[in-house]
């Protein structure tokens, strides 16, 4: 409710973006033929690379001042901090500290983006779903979950 009472309508904005990035499906609590067995040619020790669409939404009550859940260009900030600035070009494995030790399939690409997307708002809360397109026919989406 806006402080005259009136209740505000809650609405969803979502921006996409394309990062370029490579990276090898390798899990060091594996041994080698285990990798191979579950990763397939996904654990190539030369890597392979991803054209990702990233789609992140947040959501949020309409501001009754502002007609916005989010001021887009915050939120376009947000993203080139973390895609364009901490992944996109780059060898996830080997550059983003947070993949040295966790593999970088989708789920956690996914994750990855939410949580330090997070990081980078003014209101945290907002931040809804981002979504991983990997290929046309697989996505990955994360809502900041845990059990």
């Amino acid at each position: 409710m806006d402080p005259f009472g009136n209740r505000r309508p809650i609405a969803y904005l979502t921006r996409k973006a394309q990062i370029s990035c490579c990276h090898r499906l390798n899990s060091l609590s594996l041994s080698d033929e285990e990798n191979k067995r579950v990763f397939g040619k996904c654990n190539n020790k030369h890597g392979h690379g991803h054209n990702y669409t990233v789609e992140v939404t947040v959501r949020g009550p309409v501001d009754s001042s502002t007609g916005m859940v989010m001021n887009l260009e915050d939120l376009k900030d947000c993203m080139q901090k973390v895609l364009m600035d901490q992944m996109d070009h780059k060898n996830i494995d080997k550059q983003v500290d947070y993949f040295r030790d966790t593999v970088s399939t989708t789920e956690n690409v996914a994750v990855y983006i939410f949580d330090e997307l997070k990081t980078h708002m003014s209101n945290p809360e907002l931040l809804y779903e981002v979504k991983v397109h990997e290929t046309d026919k697989n996505v990955m989406c994360f809502r900041g979950e845990y059990d």
